[in-house]
């Protein structure tokens, strides 16, 4: 009877132990994996910022200082202007052209508020986007701006996973028809990875580049940059599709633009997903300690 009853007694007290064991270890690796995650982060911040730094502040000095140049000269060739009323007549000119109403030629208004303009602001808010371009100046609109972005953003966000879901079966669909990739899961994976990136690339970045360097006369390489700075939401605004007042747009160019930054953003969540999976390995919350048996081993999910 004595033997019999140590048995369940020496693995009861080792259950248990055998199970804490690993879940603390887990838990003390998750503050410094943590640690090296924020400190990989600020490292990637720093070197965008010494990057950035390098590339672009000798162009902006040199761009300051031939505005300066520009300004004294005009003040030199045109005795009647002094520089208080040339500043003034330049911030007319910047709020003007941030109203939609600068005057070139015989052109007084952009149209930036008619119903295309307004339809393009409505899809530009809900996305995030946020060219900065345009903005509301009524205290009505801007109110209405706030109460139509707490809806519609999380609105976009429903439909951009619905989309992207879509996307991802309908190329899994394809995947599944090669011969013999239902057996393969990895291969399947990799199948479904590459066709959406290729397929994706070719529809809304390589292509769409073609189109505003046809309405906007950008070069490929510019339409390329707005392309991808649209479809990940930055929008810095220093491109903006249908800002040049002297050449005319169809009606259906906005429209057409709204609807290709919807699926495009579907897309590129979709990428942005697969990446994040595979910087995420599933492997990692176990990885911090060692079992000399199997049976002992069960990873939490």
């Amino acid at each position: 009877m004595v033997p019999r009853s140590g048995l369940p007694v020496s693995s009861a007290l080792c259950r248990p132990r055998a199970r804490a064991a690993p879940e603390g270890k887990a838990q003390g690796c998750a503050v410094p994996g943590t640690v090296l995650l924020l400190l990989a982060y600020l490292a990637y911040l720093a070197l965008g910022t010494g990057v950035f730094w390098m590339l672009e502040s000798p162009a902006a000095r040199d761009s300051s200082a031939k505005f300066q140049r520009d300004k004294w000269e005009l003040l030199r060739n045109f005795t009647c202007l002094d520089g208080p009323a040339l500043d003034s007549l330049i911030r007319g000119i910047v709020q003007a052209y941030q109203s939609g109403d600068i005057v070139l030629g015989n052109t007084t208004s952009m149209g930036r508020w008619e119903i295309i303009g307004s339809f393009f602001f409505s899809v530009s808010t809900i996305t995030t986007i946020g060219y900065g371009n345009l903005s509301p100046h009524t205290m009505a609109a801007r109110l209405f701006c706030i109460f139509f972005a707490l809806v519609g953003i999380p609105l976009n966000l429903v439909v951009l996973n619905h989309l992207g879901r879509l996307m991802q079966q309908g190329v899994h669909r394809c995947a599944l028809r090669l011969g013999g990739v239902g057996q393969d899961p990895a291969r399947a994976r990799w199948l479904v990875g590459s066709g959406a990136l290729l397929s994706g690339l070719l529809l809304f970045l390589l292509l769409p580049p073609l189109l505003f360097s046809h309405m906007e006369g950008w070069s490929y390489v510019e339409g390329f940059y707005f392309s991808f700075i649209t479809l990940s939401t930055v929008g810095f605004g220093d491109y903006v599709i249908g800002m040049d007042p002297s050449r005319r747009y169809p009606l259906w160019y906005k429209n057409t633009v709204s609807l290709w930054i919807l699926f495009g953003m579907a897309w590129l969540a979709l990428i942005i997903k697969l990446i994040l999976s595979l910087m995420e390995t599933p492997g990692r919350s176990y990885s911090c300690y060692h079992h000399s048996s199997r049976r002992d081993f069960k990873p939490r999910r």
